[in-house]
């Protein structure tokens, strides 16, 4: 059967980090939200100085309040995983994560601010 002509040819694949509130975060006082947040962010902006993490930011307007930020990473689930794990707001159960691999056509994003090479150029497989 030949290939359905809307599947494009090539995939770049991409790690990507949704972050989210768990359904029971414990209680913490404004002074320690407001400290875990700067922890949280110096966190990320460490993995994206050492070039881990090439883009992420938080949502707005979303459907679902519970999802909070997002990252693409570049390295894999594994290492995306250990990583988040490590996240200040993670470790203090304000914040969950889920890692997915995210196939999009080949070209369809770019990361101008980063030198390394990001996510991996696979092939539709054919069934």
């Amino acid at each position: 059967m030949p290939r359905d002509p809307n599947i494009p040819d090539a995939f770049d694949v991409y790690t990507v980090v949704i972050l989210r509130r768990p359904a029971d975060p414990p209680e913490m006082s404004d002074e320690q939200l407001d400290a875990l947040q700067a922890r949280h962010l110096a966190y990320r902006a460490e993995l994206r100085r050492q070039g881990l993490v090439v883009v992420n930011g938080p949502f707005d307007e979303q459907t679902d309040p519970s999802y909070r930020g997002m990252s693409i990473f570049a390295c894999g689930s594994a290492e995306a995983a250990r990583l988040s794990d490590g996240d200040p707001s993670v470790v203090a159960g304000r914040l969950a994560y889920d890692v997915m691999a995210w196939w999009v056509g080949v070209g369809s994003l770019a990361f101008p601010l980063t030198d390394r090479s990001v996510g991996d150029r696979r092939s539709m497989p054919d069934d």
